[in-house]
């Protein structure tokens, strides 16, 4: 499957067609501008819950200790510790959503793709898409599969609607689904192969194919091929015992046997979705009908009059194997919406979202970034294209703060129209998730996109959504209250002087769409979840007077960038260590950027020997500032990260070179030599503030 933060490394070429404001106007039309503005000027959507009050204290009036747990306005329970899990009695797994949705939508479309860039959207409605799952859920059985829980079946593909067949398809007789994805890499999916002891692969195609075919995991015995692989791929398959079968001749087979259904549960685990997010192998999220559910239900229920309907048409673009998309166009099916997938190449992205010109758009912060950068761009070079783009911004912002929002002012006309068009033109609804998004970024997308754009915390543990912002709020860099289907507490980080009497602490959070642990692993169940339940997120957040909840740290050292890829640096360092030029290294990355960079002190022998020989002479300080060095460092840092097998974005892009060690004494290492990593972040504070703005 082509992951989203792969397709993310192209999305410039794709923003070229939406980016920046219209061409030079003249000054006359500033005039016209203001006039048809106040003229036109709609009235304000009053907010769903007061803004200075967005969340409550559960028991407010007999709080227990410092960790006053916070709970959402939008669900009257929530107050008496209930959580929100579904909508309506008869849909309460994912299999009787999407049958909810194909009467809402009286048979209307339900999934469509193209054929080619140019060409038009080509849509099969509900009945068709359950009638091939059906079929598709036969022939799995037909094949050998046997219905239940205890069944795995793996999908390694980009979104298509091959994608959501398949996940109908395991639903109808209660089997798990366990999606793969690129940047997982071969032994990771060979990994998770065998320990879901996973037989069936759904495979996209020829190259995926001949990838999980690389390491061979012991327990596949076939793969699903959704496109034609070459003869050479089939015999290679042959010779490692595996059967490569068609898609569609499992589908024929399906309608031929036609086993009966044997419809999922709430509490029956309906995923598992491996998450690569710290060291060692990845780790299998469990996740039930209900926990998925809950969670794109409350979301629903947040956006209370904005949520999706059956009139909304969603782009399915970040990638079906993360939670994020998968409960945004589960939400959408359930209430009789049309999704249409993108073509699979980024550059032909732009063509898509004018083709099929959605209304709902799940979004991650790099692609309004870097809409954010052409508008800038765009008007960098103009006095007057400048000063038009401040005006526009300026009018759009005091209407954002009355709680307008709207695609159909002058302002939108004359300044923004090239982005709205180029997003489709009628997009309504846009949520951002998975890295932290910059606050002037999200102030201008609300203004150049004239929709609602909310911004929620979570993690693949809580199905996705943790917190999301509401509308009406305006004030950015925070990500909200709590969802309906959690609370939320804040718990003492003593020794990041974090504390809950102060309103920061560890997030933990509990509820109906926290994970029920991690596939044949309890240790690391029980180190996330304790023992009354409270799923501790390893996130540092903030109680805001309003209600809301900021991220401010990272208890672990991992992080996100900005494309959504966790970074552990510990890990990075221990690889770059090995090369000769360096004696300490420091990895650094930041949420709001997209890649990391890194302090070195270099080997004073190793790098004066060097100096030597090629007749460089200086100190060691001298030879610090020298580009020569810095390239000879950076280079071999580089090379042992590719001979260690890391990806791209977690190699180092820059690196400053200091002449001092971190000590003990200086204040950067722990009794122990462990580095204090704030500390060394502080005392670094310019350099990495100037890498970062050299790599921009």
């Amino acid at each position: 499957m082509q992951n989203m933060w792969k397709c993310m490394e192209d999305l410039d070429q794709y923003l070229t067609y939406v980016g920046g404001p219209a061409g030079a106007l003249a000054l006359t039309g500033v005039a016209a501008a203001s006039a048809f503005y106040l003229a036109s000027r709609p009235s304000p959507e009053a907010p769903l819950v007061p803004l200075d009050g967005q969340s409550i204290l559960q028991n407010k009036d007999t709080p227990s200790g410092p960790e006053m747990i916070r709970v959402s306005k939008f669900y009257k329970e929530a107050k008496n510790g209930k959580f929100l899990s579904y909508f309506h009695e008869d849909t309460k797994t994912l299999y009787e959503g999407f049958r909810r949705g194909a009467k809402e939508s009286n048979n209307g479309p339900c999934i469509g793709w193209r054929e080619g860039p140019g060409k038009p959207y080509i849509w099969a409605n509900y009945n068709e898409t359950l009638l091939r799952a059906k079929n598709f859920g036969s022939g799995l059985v037909a094949h050998g599969l046997s219905p239940g829980t205890q069944t795995f079946v793996g999908i390694y593909a980009q979104n298509c609607p091959e994608w959501v067949i398949t996940e109908q398809a395991v639903y109808c007789h209660s089997m798990v689904l366990v999606p793969l994805y690129d940047t997982l890499g071969p032994d990771s999916c060979s990994f998770i192969i065998n320990q879901a002891d996973i037989s069936i692969v759904v495979c996209e195609d020829d190259k995926k194919a001949n990838l999980l075919l690389d390491k061979s995991p012991k327990s596949l015995r076939k793969l699903v091929v959704v496109k034609e692989v070459r003869p050479a791929t089939y015999q290679r398959a042959k010779n490692r015992g595996v059967d490569i079968v068609k898609f569609t001749d499992v589908e024929l087979l399906g309608a031929q046997k036609d086993y009966p259904q044997t419809p999922p549960k709430a509490q029956d685990l309906c995923t598992v979705c491996y998450t690569s997010g710290t060291t060692g192998n990845p780790k299998g999220v469990m996740l039930t009908h209900e926990n998925v559910m809950a969670a794109l239900c409350s979301v629903m229920a947040q956006l209370g009059p904005h949520k999706p309907n059956k009139t909304d048409v969603l782009l399915s673009f970040l990638p079906l194997a993360h939670m994020l998309e998968r409960c945004c166009e589960n939400a959408v099916y359930m209430v009789g919406g049309a999704v249409g997938f993108f073509g699979g190449d980024i550059k032909n992205l732009a063509d898509d979202m004018r083709a099929l010109r959605p209304t709902v758009f799940p979004a991650v912060p790099r692609l309004l970034n870097r809409l954010f950068d052409r508008a800038q761009q765009e008007i960098s070079g103009s006095c007057l294209k400048r000063t038009l783009f401040n005006m526009a911004m300026s009018a759009k912002e005091s209407e954002l703060k009355r709680g307008i929002v709207r695609k159909n002012s002058l302002w939108d006309k004359l300044v923004f129209r090239k982005i709205q068009e180029g997003m489709g033109g009628r997009l309504r609804l846009m949520v951002v998730g998975s890295a932290p998004l910059a606050g002037n970024v999200l102030t201008f997308a609300r203004c150049a996109l004239g929709c609602l754009i909310v911004e929620g915390y979570g993690q693949t543990e809580c199905t996705a959504p943790v917190t999301l912002t509401v509308q009406g709020d305006h004030v950015p860099e925070h990500v909200g209250p709590p969802v309906p289907c959690n609370h939320i507490k804040l718990v003492d980080v003593p020794e990041m002087e974090y504390y809950a009497t102060q309103g920061q602490g560890e997030i933990c959070v509990k509820g109906s769409n926290v994970f029920k642990g991690y596939y044949k692993d309890p240790e690391k169940t029980r180190e996330t979840i304790d023992s009354e339940g409270w799923h501790h997120t390893g996130d540092v957040g903030q109680w805001l007077p309003n209600g809301t909840l900021k991220i401010i740290d990272r208890r672990k050292h991992i992080f996100k960038l900005s494309q959504g890829e966790y970074i552990v640096p510990e890990k990075i360092e221990n690889i770059y260590i090995r090369s000769q030029y360096v004696e300490q290294v420091f990895v650094y990355g930041e949420s709001l950027k997209s890649c990391i960079v890194a302090i070195v002190v270099p080997d004073v022998d190793v790098v004066k020997c060097w100096a030597l020989e090629n007749k460089i002479p200086g100190t060691l300080s001298v030879l610090c500032n020298n580009p020569e060095v810095k390239q000879l460092i950076l280079q071999d840092m580089v090379a042992w990260g590719k001979e260690a097998g890391l990806s791209s974005f977690e190699q180092i892009k820059d690196i400053y070179l200091h002449p001092d060690p971190f000590s003990v004494q200086n204040g950067l290492l722990t009794p122990t030599f462990k580095s204090k990593r704030p500390q060394i972040k502080s005392y670094f504070k310019p350099q990495l503030e100037d890498m970062y703005k050299i790599l921009m």
